[in-house]
């Protein structure tokens, strides 16, 4: 089955703000899926919604199915195709920008199931829809639970509708936030407990409250339960800040030899205050658990670091050995060596301090692009800058590509200007959902006459075709540059990655 990620490469032209957001929402909506007992479906429109009419066809590209309840779809619909004249609430969700529901259920494999859409709102515009199906089949006796389950459902559904929903945070962590079913008290717009779930009194009685918390406020319960002061004033602060409409992420708090993460939800539809949502999990086990792991961890960071070490060791020797070769052309190519030995190194540096095998490369490109600069503008007088955001790659990836940055930067500040002239070099990055686009532009004196990239013989060169060929799956494009200069192009695939 394809991924979100891949569908909205292949089928979308969204820019990465709103794809971020799309998959904020998909880390989110399993809370929402539970509390509203109802399957959800990501919809995407696959024709100009510029129309007046609205899009005629739909994608969905994703899919959650509640834990509370039985689910409407026991197929999976991610890739469907579905057209408007036969969902009209689909689109009259992105026309209207606006929660619409259906008056009579449908009939879906023999089970009943209302369907109720939802806008997702980026920037101001519908980017998507959410489809709320539930199953009709099995019927419901209201109760307290349940009443407060749909009721703290509809309010996030609106601030999606709204899009204040999910906050641009909320993916740090989202896997591992409390759920609904491991318990969930709803406060109204003074902090007063209005229901506590049966597992959240179960956790706050763990953590030593031992009487009913309706009627409470949560702030202070909370504060006296917690030993150490400065996170009881944390958690105090967090459910307050909730209270006044603010997010935050969960938090790990320690009562009587119990650990509960706790996090606090804003409920704000149409931005009228309606109190809070605060979901409470016990993973006291779980952090048992977690500190056999710690050493492993930091076994692999401390290889990083050896690694990094011995690598700056051995740039250290190559520089040794440069000063004492009087050779002009071998002492270059031992700094050439050393420049390329010296970039590997900041990769692993940044592994390790990472907790995954994961790299910031504007971080990493911020580091390596005044280095090389640094070590020409003696000669040159040039200046390198980078402009847009690479984002996060595995450290598989992240090692070739900082190495071919590296010498296409010191290609350009070598060949592109006159000796003494000044000039800039600028490398960009523009990433999506599905590539991820780095240009290196120079204003010098543009390509050579006569030149070939394919024939070309510099070791510079040979290095990036190598590595693109064999590490990116990539090829490299050198073209002249508007208003004078070269150009040279990379569009790194990440549909795969």
């Amino acid at each position: 089955m394809s991924t979100l990620s891949e569908l909205l490469a292949e089928h979308t032209q969204l820019v990465g703000d709103a794809v971020d957001h799309l998959q904020r929402v998909v880390a989110e909506w399993q809370l929402l899926a539970d509390m509203s007992f109802a399957d959800f479906l990501l919809w995407i429109p696959l024709s100009d919604e510029s129309q007046r009419t609205g899009p005629t066809e739909f994608l969905c590209v994703a899919q959650a199915r509640p834990t509370t309840a039985p689910t409407a779809h026991p197929e999976d619909v991610v890739a469907a195709r579905v057209t408007a004249a036969d969902n009209p609430q689909l689109r009259r969700a992105v026309v209207e920008g606006r929660i619409c529901r259906e008056e009579n259920p449908r009939w879906h494999l023999e089970v009943p199931v209302r369907r109720e859409t939802i806008p997702v709102r980026y920037g101001g515009a519908v980017v998507a829809v959410l489809s709320r199906d539930t199953n009709l089949a099995m019927p419901r006796v209201p109760s307290p639970l349940e009443i407060a389950y749909l009721g703290s459902a509809s309010d996030l559904c609106q601030m999606v509708a709204d899009g204040t929903f999910p906050p641009r945070a909320a993916l740090a962590g989202a896997d591992t936030s409390p759920r609904a079913g491991d318990g969930l008290v709803r406060l109204d717009a003074h902090g007063l407990v209005a229901y506590a779930s049966p597992n959240a009194l179960s956790a706050y009685h763990r953590m030593g409250h031992a009487s009913d918390l309706v009627g409470l406020s949560l702030v202070q319960v909370t504060r006296e339960l917690v030993h150490d002061s400065f996170d009881a004033a944390e958690v105090a602060a967090r459910i307050g800040a909730a209270l006044d409409g603010r997010h935050s992420l969960r938090m790990e708090v320690h009562a009587r030899g119990a650990v509960m993460l706790v996090r606090a939800l804003p409920l704000r539809p149409r931005g009228d205050a309606a109190g809070a949502l605060v979901l409470v999990r016990d993973v006291t086990d779980l952090r048992r658990r977690d500190m056999a792991l710690l050493s492993k961890d930091a076994t692999i960071r401390e290889i990083h670091h050896r690694v990094k070490n011995n690598l700056q060791t051995v740039a250290a020797l190559l520089r040794l050995q440069a000063r004492r070769t009087a050779i002009p052309e071998a002492r270059r190519a031992l700094a050439e060596s050393v420049r390329r030995v010296n970039s590997i190194a900041l990769v692993h540096e940044s592994l390790s301090v990472s907790v995954a095998e994961r790299v910031d490369l504007d971080e990493l490109v911020d580091k390596v692009l005044p280095a090389i600069g640094d070590g020409a503008t003696a000669e040159f007088r040039a200046k390198v800058r980078r402009e847009g955001s690479f984002g996060t790659l595995p450290a598989a990836l992240a090692t070739p590509l900082v190495l071919v940055l590296t010498e296409l930067v010191h290609n350009a500040l070598a060949h592109a200007f006159e000796p003494g002239r000044a000039g800039e070099v600028v490398v960009s990055a523009q990433r999506s959902a599905r590539a991820l686009d780095v240009v290196v532009a120079d204003d010098g004196r543009g390509i050579p006459p006569g030149f070939d990239l394919e024939t070309s013989n510099g070791l510079g060169l040979q290095i990036v075709r190598t590595l693109l060929d064999s590490e990116l799956d990539s090829a490299l494009q050198v073209r002249p540059r508007a208003g004078g200069g070269t150009e040279a192009v990379i569009s790194l695939s990440l549909r795969a990655r």
